[in-house]
Parts: structure tokens; C-alpha cells; sequence
């Protein structure tokens, strides 16, 4: 049986090894990048199932990131949620009306990244 992939698009090195551990223990594989241009380099190679994006990075911020992926490189069923510390993006998302964006605010227990993963892909 082959293990789905979750890209983890993080530009903070301890949250990108703490994902990694959490990731594994749910059973799939992760796919660290830290940044934005970097992952978009990789989509396409590494097929993830499931997105989990930080807004606030540089060169490219989560919602350029966001748009370049469901827009430039047609990927609009591929399941993103945002991680972030700010609980103001929800308005930005409701805008958007994606039924694949989903979110959750940093620190993220291991509760609910189980559970924000489950919504999408079990």
C-alpha cells in the first residue's frame, strides 16, 4: 500500500521538524519545504494529498502560494490548510468559498492536526 504524502509549506525550522515527527506517527509521509516557491517547484513530482501552508513566509506568502496553485498550475481539489497564528484570516477564506481550504491556528496540538488532516482525507 503505498503512504499519501502531506507537503508541509513552513518557513520555521522547528515547526517544519515537529510536523515531520507528528506527520509520521499519522501514518503518512511528510514532504518539508520552507518556502512557497520551493514547494510549487515540487507539487507536481511529489503529488501530495493534502497541503498544510503557512501564511506568513517569504519569497511567496501562503496566499500567493494558494493562488498560484489552484490558479497557474490548476491543482483546485488538492486539500490546503492553512497553519497560522493569526485567527483573522477567516474572513479571507470565506471570500475565497473553497470546500478544499480548511485551517488551523498555531500551536496545533496533535488532536487537532489529526483531526483537521481526517476531514479531508479519510
Amino acid at each position: 500500500m503505498t503512504v499519501r504524502k502531506i507537503m508541509v509549506v513552513e518557513d520555521d525550522q522547528p515547526i517544519l521538524d515537529l510536523m515531520d515527527l507528528l506527520i509520521r506517527k499519522l501514518g503518512y509521509e511528510p514532504v518539508l519545504i520552507a518556502d512557497g516557491l520551493g514547494a510549487l517547484e515540487l507539487i507536481t513530482k511529489e503529488s501530495p494529498a493534502l497541503i498544510l501552508l503557512d501564511i506568513m513566509m517569504t519569497p511567496i506568502n501562503g496566499w500567493e502560494f494558494l493562488e498560484k496553485l489552484r490558479g497557474e498550475y490548476g491543482l483546485s481539489q488538492i486539500p490546503v490548510i492553512l497553519f497560522t497564528a493569526s485567527p483573522m484570516i477567516k474572513e479571507k477564506m470565506e471570500e475565497l468559498r473553497d470546500p478544499y481550504l480548511g485551517m488551523l491556528i498555531k500551536p496545533v496540538s496533535f488532536a487537532d492536526l489529526k483531526a483537521g488532516i481526517a476531514q479531508y482525507l479519510e
